[in-house]
């Protein structure tokens, strides 16, 4: 049976990153190879538009955000926390639908970063943790995992 695997939208071509561009690379598409995909952007899933304002987790991971203990905030301090939690939500429904098996999500994101987040601080600084998607889709038992390259 083929497996199937969920894939930030961005790391197949998709433009929907914050900054408009994506991050497609050949280590992906090698990652990915006799693979069924479902791509998926929760962000623009959740109601943000492409481009938009970075956005970091303040005050936890993903995790902590789902339990309601940690914001995810844009540069400008505008709380987009709602937005991202239903991004997450509808990922998880996509990969469920699709019998997605595991998960290869963009390093470092809010929303998909998984092991590495940015700290909050708009600086640059990589925290332990995982974004708001990568946390649930773990918790729902579809492993995730970085993807290579990006």
């Amino acid at each position: 049976m083929e497996e199937t695997v969920f894939v930030s939208a961005c790391l197949r071509g998709v433009p929907c990153r914050f900054d408009g561009r994506h991050k497609a690379s050949p280590e992906v598409e090698e990652a990915l190879a006799g693979r069924t995909v479902v791509s998926f952007c929760p962000e623009v899933a959740g109601g943000l538009t492409t481009p938009r304002r970075p956005a970091e987790l303040v005050g936890g991971d993903g995790h902590d955000v789902l339990d309601g203990t940690a914001r995810v905030v844009e540069d400008t301090g505008r709380d987009v926390t709602a937005e991202f939690v239903e991004g997450a939500r509808r990922a998880l429904a996509a990969a469920r639908h699709g019998g997605c098996t595991e998960a290869l999500l963009m390093p470092r994101s809010p929303s998909c970063g998984r092991g590495t987040v940015y700290d909050g601080s708009f600086t640059g600084r990589p925290a332990a943790g995982d974004g708001v998607t990568a946390a649930l889709l773990e918790r729902h038992g579809i492993p995730v995992r970085p993807a290579p390259g990006a």
